[in-house]
């Protein structure tokens, strides 16, 4: 899946769901709910090295919260970037993958 067709999904997602709440995403909300995910992926991390209590869930419990978080902070980075005019693929280029051979 291409960059720019993830970043519209997600859109569409986070739109109805704001929608459906009642709220206004700004440049403000995008930051701090990436901020918030950045949090709960930090504490999915902890628990499943062994940093932070499991509360009774098993490893592979632990793995797929993880696996979820990166996913919502993934997703609200997308978000951000979308609400600031950012264009990412052009930013990765630019920033990481000026220097790979694409062969």
């Amino acid at each position: 899946m291409e960059l720019d067709d993830l970043s519209r999904r997600v859109e569409a997602v986070s739109s109805a769901y704001a929608e459906s709440h009642g709220f206004e995403r700004t440049e403000t909300w995008y930051l701090l709910k990436l901020q918030e995910e950045v949090g709960e992926l930090t504490q999915a991390y902890l628990k499943r090295t062994g940093q932070a209590r499991a509360n009774g869930r098993s490893p592979e419990e632990l793995e797929a919260a993880f696996r979820a978080e990166l996913a919502d902070v993934l997703a609200h980075t997308l978000l951000l970037a979308r609400a600031c005019g950012v264009d990412m693929p052009a930013e990765l280029e630019a920033k990481w993958l000026w220097r790979v051979d694409p062969a």
